[in-house]
């Protein structure tokens, strides 16, 4: 009695771990129904006269092996024909030979090895389920945000589980800088993609790509989720600044001001969730002319020239424009760029022929020092002398010490020019006297007062 309890339990059990997996309950109808026939034909040698009946409400499988009746001493198979007199032996009074007798076949009886046998058969044929559902499942969410609580840290990579306890792996590269997560630490990104190899599905997600950005404000602004403003481009440095061109669909609704919300309430969450990175959100325009100067905001361009060919576009600013245009680092031309499509070079509107290129004085300043001030957007000397002290100061990496210094210098460059041309001047009268010894003794006495003076 203990062994044909066997097979209801054995199903009972496959039951529960149906429902763990979230398999339906046809698909594991039928795999079961297929793990009893692979075993069953190692068993007999054929599953062809067999039949498998399962009953999923009771928990019980039913298993019958159709054999020919033929007359006794004639078998020759017996996994496919029975004798006349074991037929009737087998509650088959009505038997004749040529007809089909149906055998019970009790699965316990076979032992636990015959058992076991299905179990892991069973349980391999799930497993290989499993994993064809998880992958299709996030195949088609490749773009998406999802969630899940953080399961393992190390150096290169984040272990993250989702609801159904299905591993996402978030690799450093894909990680925003200075993210830092715990153990338990519930985290946001999208599913970068999906691979599969060797049916072992991998789900990399990442919290670098624009696409994370574009789900954060479908979820922060219900105008954007409602279809009533379109995000139509994205830029992203992921940890330090990103541009985000929208379009309102209705002319009564402010895209940009919707997306970033009275007092920045609704922009606030999302540059909290991506690390303080600083968001601008710009009018889309289908004018490149246009959409260019919106995307080099803060700067105000003077003028623009435009190679659809080549997608090429040189932009005129102002001299203390300049270093708005090209950003921290070059940051903000960086990104106008990927909002744009379009390469963009920037020129000052006016050059000062008597202006020096910071290169120039390679041989007085340390190379990394001019850097800096380059990067500022200060390509001469006189647009280094017109910045500010303080955002000097505040916008390179440089000493205060060292911007004093080179301010200092520069400053003795012009003045010397402006000195020696003032001497020049001052000699030209003299040349026709020049004869007369001592004649031009008295004005260079004097010359050097009025530089004093000023």
């Amino acid at each position: 009695m203990a062994k044909k309890e066997e097979t209801p339990s054995m199903v009972a059990s496959f039951s529960e771990f149906k429902e763990l997996k979230n398999i339906d309950k046809t698909t594991m109808m039928s795999i079961l129904e297929e793990c009893f026939r692979s075993v069953l034909a190692k068993m007999f040698g054929t599953d062809e006269n067999i039949d498998v009946i399962i009953n999923s409400d009771k928990g019980v499988v039913e298993i019958y092996q159709n054999l020919e009746i033929v007359p006794d001493g004639e078998v020759v198979d017996p996994n496919l024909q029975i004798g006349l007199s074991d037929a009737i032996a087998e509650d088959d009074p009505d038997a004749e030979v040529g007809d089909d007798h149906s055998r019970v076949i009790d699965f316990g009886s076979f032992g636990r090895r015959a058992i076991l046998n299905l179990r892991q058969t069973l349980q391999s044929k799930i497993l290989d389920l499993q994993k064809e559902a998880v992958y299709n499942k996030y195949k088609d969410l490749e773009g998406e945000l999802v969630s899940g609580e953080v399961y393992q840290t190390w150096s290169k990579e984040t272990l993250v589980l989702d609801d159904d306890k299905n591993e996402l792996i978030l690799p450093k590269s894909e990680s925003i800088p200075g993210d830092y997560f715990r153990k338990g630490e519930t985290i946001r990104a999208v599913i970068l993609r999906v691979e599969n190899n060797n049916n072992n599905p991998k789900i990399i997600i990442s919290r670098t790509h624009e696409n994370f950005l574009r789900r954060l404000f479908e979820i922060e602004v219900p105008e954007i989720h409602d279809g009533l403003i379109i995000i139509r481009a994205v830029a992203r440095i992921p940890g330090e600044r990103a541009k985000i061109a929208v379009e309102s669909y209705d002319d009564r609704i402010d895209p940009v001001g919707a997306c970033v919300g009275v007092k920045g309430g609704r922009i606030h969450g999302i540059v909290r969730e991506l690390r303080n990175e600083n968001i601008d959100v710009i009018n889309y325009s289908a004018n490149p002319e246009l959409a260019i100067k919106r995307a080099l905001s803060p700067a105000k361009v003077s003028s623009i020239r435009i190679d659809e060919e080549t997608k090429k576009a040189e932009v005129f600013l102002l001299p203390e424009e300049v270093s708005l245009a090209i950003g921290k680092s070059g940051s903000n031309i960086k990104l106008a760029t990927m909002l744009t499509g379009y390469d963009i070079d920037v020129y000052r509107e006016e050059e000062d022929e008597d202006d020096i290129y910071l290169d120039e004085f390679k041989d007085v300043f340390e190379e990394w020092k001019i850097e800096n001030l380059k990067n500022l957007g200060c390509m001469t000397a006189k647009s280094v002398l017109k910045m500010p002290r303080e955002i000097l100061v505040e916008k390179t990496d440089l000493e205060e010490e060292d911007i004093d210094e080179i301010l200092k210098e520069l400053r003795s460059e012009f003045e010397y020019d402006e000195t020696d041309s003032d001497d020049e001047a001052a000699e030209a009268p003299q040349a026709a006297e020049s004869e007369a010894p001592g004649a031009a003794e008295a004005p260079e006495s004097e010359a050097p007062e009025s530089p004093e003076a000023e």
